[in-house]
């Protein structure tokens, strides 16, 4: 099988991983700079060119776009899917997984439980907002990444002044949202990392100091942990809701249960390296068997 990794490159971790666990399947696996692709939008041969060539003959890709490139990524792996190449993670489930509005309205309109959040795009309802959520509040921008754009406001004038802040300077209108502070999961969540309907592995985050924030960007610690039977099915429905079948979940355990705070489309792979679980493998796993039999469903078609 002929597999593309879309990647900033081969020096990311995760690519690395892919490429490794494919080729021992005996599998060949190219490295392809999404960024540095052009598009060719012709209606009958839709084409992605790399330099300055074709590229042709792939069975699958596995997409991973960063967040900063997500509407050109999305471009790209849209572009493979009109050619009727399968792909692991579809453009439509990685675009709406980096809208944190789309995704909170997408999981909450499943029945996924989530923390409790209002947005707005100005400060015109502040204390209504606030009343709504409840103090602490953890105010962070629709587009933030790896804990960026976050901050936690413990009263009202401080939850004020920091969405003023955040109107001030979000030149670009993205929305803001007001969340609820979870006490008892304060500075620590789970990552669980799902691949087809399966948690393949999970990890407890947590801050070192005293920051709400337990992202391993920021500084956090992870631990290998066990899920509950609760966490795993609501991890698992949280991906399929978004449409991913690669995905990092993240969770929170509140007094009420499990809550699902974000799925991400392209998971980092320190999880292999805190839980001792062969992640890649199991990617690879997955893009054989799907891949493989969607090949098969084309051949008897034809």
């Amino acid at each position: 099988m002929k597999i593309a990794v879309l990647s900033n490159g081969n020096a990311n971790y995760s690519t690395k991983r892919l490429v490794e666990e494919a080729k021992k399947r005996g599998h060949s696996v190219r490295v392809v700079k999404y960024k540095n692709c052009y598009l060719s939008l012709d209606e009958k041969y839709p084409s992605v060119y790399y330099n300055d060539k074709k590229i042709t003959g792939f069975n699958a890709i596995i997409p991973r776009i960063a967040a900063s490139m997500t509407k050109y990524g999305c471009a790209i792996v849209r572009q493979f899917e009109m050619q009727g190449i399968w792909t692991a993670s579809s453009s439509l489930a990685i675009d709406r997984s980096r809208d944190k509005l789309r995704s909170q309205q997408i999981l909450t309109k499943a029945g996924v439980d989530t923390p409790k959040t209002v947005v707005s795009r100005n400060d015109i309802d502040i204390d209504n907002m606030l009343d709504q959520i409840g103090l602490p509040v953890i105010i962070k921008l629709a587009s933030g990444t790896h804990g960026n754009g976050v901050v936690l406001a413990e009263t009202k004038k401080a939850a004020k002044s920091a969405l003023q802040a955040f109107y001030l300077y979000n030149d670009d209108g993205t929305n803001i949202l007001l969340q609820e502070y979870v006490k008892e999961s304060a500075g620590v969540d789970i990552r669980a990392f799902v691949v087809g309907s399966r948690v393949v592995a999970s990890m407890k985050r947590q801050s070192l100091d005293d920051d709400f924030r337990s992202n391993l960007h920021k500084g956090g610690n992870g631990t290998s942990i066990k899920l509950t039977p609760e966490e795993e099915k609501i991890a698992i429905k949280a991906a399929k809701t978004m449409g991913l079948h690669v995905a990092g979940v993240d969770l929170m355990r509140s007094a009420r249960g499990p809550l699902v705070l974000e799925v991400n489309s392209s998971p980092g792979f320190g999880i292999e390296k805190v839980t001792g679980r062969n992640v890649a493998e199991k990617i690879i796993d997955y893009v054989e068997h799907n891949a493989t039999r969607r090949s098969s469903k084309d051949r008897v078609g034809a």
